[in-house]
């Protein structure tokens, strides 16, 4: 089975650096299931492709393989797994691109943040729901969805087609969200795996969607056909997606296979939990409203889950929306139904792109600034870079900062390592108490803290909020 990734931006041969596989030479990595290869068929200036080959030993499949068929005996022999594209192909590239799937390139770190013309060809994709599937899940991502429908038989073509497609992606999109698209989507569209799924996929799934997932049409699907249909897996994921993603949705899905009965009445001692975006959302609505501030500043506004609450509230006077990713303020426009909003709402909003660890004059002058989960995406070494920004230049009379804690990591119980794949760092509450105060001592602030979630008497609240307030006031 292959897999080719094609890029034509110039100087193409850069893509062996995203990689980290040298164009110049082929690189072989042992599978359980075989061997992995990386080649370049092309590799010039203008246009660059590598090829991702996996030889399956069917034998060794054969060996290690479940009983999943009618016919067990003769189905471990007789059937497409060493030769179409499938959950085998999505773990080799999760082994042999790992570094270039985390977005990490020491030699172009540039690049591996920007998005690239990219071309991707799978010839050979076993495809329950046929090229219509594959175009529902890959072009809410970005892509331009090639995918034809191969035929049993091209002698006979009145046999009709079968369950593969040959799939072509091209687009704008940068590697790292490119190969993760593709280690979740192909064992999806397949619907099938080679292993035994158990709860530790939950945590891959989060890691490997976190930064599209919860904003896709079709995640109930994705999340049903990945977790192998186990229904408490996918709850799980559900509540990981909605009490631990920075920006998602606010009511969990049912899974696909399930259809809400209209008759049942819930049970008496049902708990219904309050997704935590939405706790955390409400809590800062809640200290704004107490501070009485009429012009804020959302810094990492993401997909404008804050920035429509805010606007929703005709108290605040004007709404500033500011993001590193032009992804997230595009999410944030569609949210806000930005082409059609009221011209006296419009009047109140703005949006724009910035990175909140360079000066910017247009950060100062507001009531308030907000940082919900934003500061452990930053790069601690960078940290202080933001400090000076926020709290030492644009010095709003009021600055919100939330974030995790990590005492409270142990509540979940398919988390391993910290929420977010993003997350640069997850601060305890003493050392996020140490942060603030040292904030204040060197900008000239006072700080308070408050709970977000359930205040558990042994790890404390799943998040944690600190409200900076300039000492003295009014304008320095």
């Amino acid at each position: 089975m292959i897999l080719t990734i094609s890029t034509t931006a110039r100087p193409a041969t850069d893509l062996g650096y995203l990689l980290h596989k040298h164009p110049g030479r082929v690189q072989e990595f042992t599978q359980s299931c075989g061997v992995a290869r990386v080649f370049y068929p092309e590799a010039n200036e203008d246009r660059c492709t590598a090829a991702l080959l996996l030889e399956v030993d069917a034998i060794r499949l054969a060996r290690t393989s479940r009983g999943s068929t009618p016919d067990y005996a003769l189905g471990q022999y007789v059937n497409d797994r060493p030769y179409a594209v499938s959950s085998l192909l999505a773990v080799a590239l999760a082994d042999v691109f790992r570094t270039a799937r985390a977005g990490r390139c020491a030699m172009r770190p540039e690049l591996a943040a920007t998005p690239l013309p990219l071309e991707i060809s799978l010839p050979a994709l076993p495809c329950r729901g046929g090229p219509e599937l594959a175009e529902r899940l890959f072009r809410p991502l970005g892509w331009v969805v090639e995918a034809d429908a191969v035929p049993l038989d091209d002698a006979f073509p009145e046999w009709g087609d079968s369950r593969y497609v040959r799939l072509t992606l091209r687009g704008d999109i940068r590697l790292a969200d490119a190969l993760n698209h593709l280690y979740v989507l192909l064992p999806v569209l397949d619907d099938a795996k080679h292993y035994w799924v158990a709860s530790d996929e939950v945590d891959k799934l989060i890691r490997a969607g976190a930064s599209w997932l919860a904003e896709h049409p079709d995640r109930a699907l994705i999340t049903d056909r990945y977790l192998r249909h186990q229904s408490a897996l996918t709850r799980s994921a559900f509540e990981r997606l909605a009490e631990l993603g920075d920006d998602v949705e606010e009511q969990l899905a049912p899974p696909v296979d399930e259809e809400p009965d209209s008759d049942t009445v819930p049970a008496a001692d049902t708990v219904v939990r309050t997704p935590l975006n939405v706790l955390r959302r409400e809590a800062v609505l809640g200290v704004l409203g107490e501070l009485d501030v009429r012009r804020v500043i959302d810094l990492g506004c993401g997909s404008g889950q804050l920035v429509s609450a805010l606007l929703d509230n005709p108290g605040f006077t004007e709404i500033v929306g500011v993001d590193v990713s032009i992804r997230a303020l595009t999410l944030t426009a569609r949210r806000l139904r930005l082409d059609r909003m009221p011209e006296r709402r419009r009047e109140r909003l703005q949006l724009f792109q910035a990175a909140l660890t360079y000066t910017d004059r247009r950060f100062a002058g507001y009531d308030a600034a907000v940082l919900m989960e934003v500061i452990e995406h930053i790069d601690p070494p960078r940290l202080t870079a933001l400090e000076q920004v926020v709290f030492g230049t644009a010095r709003p009379g009021h600055v919100l900062v939330t974030t995790p804690n990590a005492e409270y990591n142990v509540r979940y119980t398919d988390l391993h390592g910290v929420r977010h794949r993003d997350h640069r760092f997850e601060w305890s509450r003493p050392e996020f108490r140490s942060w603030a105060a040292t904030v204040c001592d060197v900008h000239g602030y006072s700080v308070d803290f408050r709970p977000v979630g359930d205040d558990d008497p042994e790890v404390g609240s799943p998040t944690q909020m600190a409200v900076f307030t300039r000492v003295g006031g009014g304008d320095d």
